[in-house]
């Protein structure tokens, strides 16, 4: 059983927001300080440059980018993969780099002692490692009515498929694949003849305004879950 208490109006939630691209996600909540002062965003951490770290920078928001391992590394001359630590190359495969990585991340994160991390557009799978720090407290974003449509072509799978509706969902994540509880959920019309990016400019309208009244609810009232269900404590 997870539970977070509510912690507002004794302090604001402390919030580490991981992106890998234009970072309007991490904008929406860079907006909201003002009218929310229930939220405060101590950072921004991602995987690669984007342009998320120049909306960061001109909110004077700390940045720190944790690369990810590439699958297929560049060997060294005795054919291990390229490593910053040649003494361990004999050790080093693509899963030990992942958990290395997911271990660095975690160290990252946890430098800014957040309450909740936020997935807004964090385009890589977290590991156990990360989530054994984090798991519970971890909420990601996704185009879609959860369960239906997964994964990261959700708006063109639901248009495919022929669904007259779709949206957005906020849940906690786990060790699957957009499989953690869901918190909350806001429907949004397809249209016929709508294509998947006329469906994702109508989301991310929802979803910006979605992710900040959630985590103003979290902030307020806090959030329990069996690890299949989540609900807001009265």
């Amino acid at each position: 059983m997870i539970r977070v208490d509510p912690i507002f109006p004794g302090r604001p939630l402390r919030l580490v927001v991981l992106a890998s691209g234009e970072g309007t996600l991490f904008q929406s909540l860079l907006d909201a300080r003002r009218e929310t002062p229930s939220l405060s965003v101590q950072a921004l951490v991602t995987d690669k440059p984007c342009p998320a770290i120049d909306r960061a920078r001109r909110a004077d928001i700390p940045v720190a980018t944790i690369t990810p391992p590439r699958k297929n590394a560049p060997a060294t001359p005795e054919g291990h993969p390229a490593t910053d630590h040649p003494a361990t190359c004999h050790q080093d495969t693509y899963a030990e780099r992942r958990r290395q990585w997911n271990s660095e991340l975690a160290q990252a994160v946890q430098h800014y002692d957040p309450d909740i991390v936020v997935s807004a557009g964090f385009m890589r799978i977290v590991g156990d490692e990360f989530l054994a720090r984090f798991g519970g407290r971890m909420i990601n974003t996704h185009p879609a009515l959860l369960p239906a449509f997964p994964g990261a072509h959700a708006v063109a799978d639901a248009v495919a498929y022929g669904a007259k509706i779709t949206g957005s969902t906020i849940h906690l994540v786990d060790s699957g694949v957009d499989t953690g509880p869901i918190l909350e959920q806001e429907a949004v019309p397809i249209h016929d003849g709508d294509m998947p990016d006329t469906v994702h400019r109508r989301i991310k309208i929802v979803e910006r305004r979605l992710l900040v009244s959630t985590l103003d609810a979290i902030a307020r009232r806090g959030y329990i879950s069996d690890g299949r269900k989540a609900s807001f404590l009265p």
